[in-house]
């Protein structure tokens, strides 16, 4: 599924909902729509010469899902562990993926129009992983076009 923020018919405003979560600093979100569910940071079997992104593979109920660390996909240092890491676990190409975070916040709920388009930087993030963004009385969050982040993600030839 295309995280896609626009409405079905133009100029039609509908609400929208995201899990959101932190990395580093960032409150970042993602359409619920595509999350599966959230779990503690379970054992994370390493697979060798992976890249750097892939911390590993998990067992999910029977079925291996390789877990992403958010950290390294936006470039910041690996974190240490800590009781509030968790597993966002998300839908992509019919597969589940573990997205690693930091700490898990909120179902955040929007409509359309109060969802900006993606500025060309935004706190580190990079632009092309952006699909809007929502000004909170504390700062911002920065909602994530799932699919581009792990479409990015994938060697060349696959």
């Amino acid at each position: 599924m295309t995280a896609t923020l626009a409405p079905d018919r133009p100029g039609t405003v509908v609400e929208r909902q995201f899990a959101t979560f932190y990395v580093g600093h960032m409150l970042l979100g993602v359409d619920i729509r595509v999350v599966q569910e959230i779990n503690r940071q379970s054992e994370i079997t390493q697979v060798p010469h992976a890249p750097e992104y892939v911390r590993g593979v998990i067992n999910l109920r029977g079925d291996v899902a390789t877990v992403i660390d958010l950290r390294a996909v936006l470039g910041l240092p690996r974190a240490t562990a800590s009781r509030e890491r968790r597993n966002l676990i998300v839908h992509s190409g019919g597969e589940a993926i573990g997205l690693l975070v930091d700490r898990i916040s909120d179902i955040l709920t929007l409509r359309t129009d109060e969802i900006s388009p993606a500025p060309a930087n935004v706190d580190d993030v990079d632009s092309r992983f952006i699909a809007g963004v929502h000004a909170l009385g504390t700062g911002i969050v920065v909602l994530l076009d799932i699919e581009k982040v792990l479409a990015d993600q994938q060697p060349p030839d696959a």
